[in-house]
């Protein structure tokens, strides 16, 4: 198996795990969380589709998904493509509020057809264009969705784990 393919897989098995995260809750489940401060499986499920929205359409120079529909309309929020939940306080987290487990999933769907699309443009040559000269050493593509990809496996477990606490 080639690296493009290893990616490939590995942001696979992100909608799967939002999937059983996500699938037969409720609004109100979606929203709780454990103890005050915590994120709720609907702000972790919209924050690892939106950071992977965000940074998947830097690097193809493409347009977010998340602008090319009514995506924010039915999580209740403004269409802004710059707010990915990165550096939200506990209030913005809880004015995630979709209008059901479906609109999640339909998003981090769109979003991963998106990225499977992205790549499968690339070339194990592209894995080592620097992305960001700004980090030392600098960062290239294929440690960007390196990144990218743990960054929403952690997410996705996070949600199964307050899916766990709920007893859902």
């Amino acid at each position: 198996m080639d690296a493009i393919a290893v990616l490939t897989e590995a942001y696979a098995r992100v909608p799967e795990l939002a999937h059983r995260a996500v699938d037969g809750l409720t609004a109100e489940q979606l929203s709780w969380a454990p103890v005050e401060g915590a994120n709720p499986i609907a702000w972790l499920i919209w924050h690892l589709a939106r950071g992977q929205d965000a940074q998947i359409a830097e690097l193809a120079g493409t347009e977010q998904v998340y602008a090319t529909g009514d995506w924010a309309a039915s999580f209740g929020l403004r269409p802004d493509p710059a707010d990915t939940g990165y550096g939200h306080d506990s209030a913005a987290v809880h004015a995630v509020r979709p209008a059901s487990p479906q609109a999640l999933l339909d998003y981090l769907d769109a979003v991963h057809e998106a990225t499977r699309a992205f790549l499968g443009t690339l070339t194990a040559a592209d894995l080592d264009r620097v992305v960001d000269d700004s980090w030392d050493p600098p960062v290239t593509l294929g440690a960007r969705l390196v990144s990218i990809v743990d960054d929403d496996v952690q997410h996705a477990g996070q949600a199964a784990y307050v899916r766990g606490l709920q007893g859902a």
